[in-house]
Order: structure tokens, then C-alpha cells, then sequence
């Protein structure tokens, strides 16, 4: 069978992708992905598995599932594509700017962590000093 023409089920796509049926069922009920229906199952295509893959792909990188559609749906086949490429690359370098100020936040607290754990333990250690109460 030619890959293009290659149908796939929800399971299938699911365990591929490492994803739950739920989490396609979804993609497709908000538009990401449009499978065929044969009575009561869904029939994806290689453009589904495709969009599917780039759904995914995106989730990973940190993108929201509306900037996933935009990026997406940019798409033409036969085209440079040079718009998607540069809508990709902007929420490439958005998201990792974001991640960056994030890693700041957290080296930060880290450091207030360790200065607290260092006083607590020389506090452990410091020998008691006791006070005599005169009568």
C-alpha cells in the first residue's frame, strides 16, 4: 500500500505518538485533525497522522495548541513554505525566551534554598550556649 494512501486507527496513531485516544478525540473535536468515519469508527489518513505528529511535536516544544493550528495550517504543499518556517521560528525563540526566564526564577530560588539549608545546618552545629537565670 503507498504511504499516502495508508489509513490508521486511533489506537494505532495513540501508541505511536505516545498519546491517549482521548487526547486525539480532542484534537479532533476542537479541528486540529479531521478523520473519516466509518459507522462508529475514525479512519486517519497520513495528513492526519501528519498534523498529528506536528500537534505533538509542538506540545513538546511548549506551544499551545492555537499556535500549533496557526503554524499548521500555514502549510501548502508545493510552496516554499517560508511564512510557516518563520511563524516556527518565532515561537521557537518565544518559548525559549519564556524557558530562559524561567531557569533565572528558579537558579534563584535555588540559591536562596541552599543559603537556608547552610544557616539551618551551622545553627545545628553552633554550640548551645545556656543562660543562667539568677534567684
Amino acid at each position: 500500500m503507498v504511504e499516502k494512501y495508508r489509513q490508521y486507527s486511533i489506537s494505532q496513531l495513540a501508541k505511536e505518538f505516545d498519546i491517549t485516544p482521548r487526547a486525539i478525540r480532542h484534537y479532533e473535536q476542537i479541528g486540529l485533525i479531521t478523520p473519516t468515519r466509518v459507522g462508529q469508527n475514525r479512519i486517519y489518513n497520513s495528513a492526519d497522522r501528519t498534523r498529528l505528529k506536528l500537534i505533538v511535536r509542538g506540545k513538546r516544544l511548549g506551544l499551545s495548541l492555537e499556535q500549533s493550528r496557526e503554524i499548521i495550517n500555514m502549510y501548502e504543499p508545493g510552496a516554499n513554505n517560508h511564512a510557516q518556517l518563520e511563524k516556527l521560528i518565532d515561537a521557537i525563540r518565544l518559548q525559549r525566551k519564556r524557558l530562559e526566564q524561567q531557569l533565572e526564577e528558579l537558579n534563584s530560588m535555588l540559591g536562596d534554598l541552599d543559603q537556608a539549608e547552610a544557616e539551618s545546618l551551622a545553627a545545628l552545629a553552633a554550640p548551645e550556649v545556656k543562660v543562667r537565670h539568677s534567684a
